[in-house]
């Protein structure tokens, strides 16, 4: 079979498919299950919403391109989290095997190092933007603690990952930035034990900072989100300055 053929069989299995989504899925949103949740009113109500004619300048889809670097985070993440293995030993080779060994491997690794930092970017430009817009005033205060909340986050997440490759980059780099905690008045040497889980930076440490980039976080910015989306979602957009 030439190529030509088998694209054209690829295809016309493509056009099944979606004939087949198209067929079932109304059938399933709009037949017993809307009767009981409704869901009809719910997607009408969402497509039919009104947006303001200030909420298509670029400045405004900042947060925008936030949530979907972090959806971009997410996906490759567990891509990556399926070959990675967090011990000393192991997580240097685990890297190098993703990067030369899986197939695309390398891209999704590059694509989960370059997302974290444009991540940060525009979540900080997000930030910086509604502060000179003053869109935190009254009464959207509860969205500017549900982001400085999300700033937080995505700070702590390029934290926590950056140890995980365990190279002498990112040894040292994590050796430094959490001795700042020793700097602590009272509770200082007791924070660094926590985060380190013991006086110095070793696979305890790789195996604390896996647990909280890949279990913790996620959950937490999963409800931030939800939150920041409902609160936005309510009282709508603030009008630029």
């Amino acid at each position: 079979m030439t190529l030509w053929n088998r694209l054209k069989e690829w295809l016309r299995k493509q056009e099944e498919l979606e004939r087949w989504v198209r067929l079932v899925s109304p059938a399933l949103l709009y037949g017993a299950l809307d009767e009981r949740l409704s869901f009809r009113e719910a997607v009408s109500a969402a497509l039919e919403k009104k947006v303001p004619a200030f909420a298509l300048k670029r400045t405004m889809c900042l947060g925008g391109t936030a949530l979907l670097l972090f959806v971009n985070q997410v996906i490759t993440g567990v891509l990556l989290a399926i070959y990675y293995k967090p011990s000393a030993e192991a997580a240097y080779g685990s890297v190098r095997y993703i990067e030369q060994q899986v197939a695309m491997g390398w891209l999704i690794r590059q694509m989960h190092a370059w997302g974290a930092a444009l991540m940060i970017i525009f979540v900080l430009l997000h930030v910086i933007k509604v502060f000179f817009n003053k869109a935190y005033r009254p009464p959207r205060e509860l969205t500017w603690v549900f982001g400085t909340f999300l700033l937080f986050i995505t700070l702590t997440f390029g934290f926590t990952g950056y140890l995980l490759p365990w190279d002498e980059l990112s040894y040292w780099a994590s050796t430094v930035g959490t001795s700042l905690a020793d700097g602590v008045p009272v509770v200082g040497h007791y924070l660094l034990i926590v985060m380190r889980g013991g006086e110095g930076v070793t696979g305890l440490t790789i195996s604390r900072f896996f647990a909280v980039h890949c279990i913790i976080l996620p959950w937490i910015t999963f409800v931030l989100l939800i939150g920041h989306f409902m609160v936005v979602r309510r009282l709508g957009l603030s009008e630029p300055l």
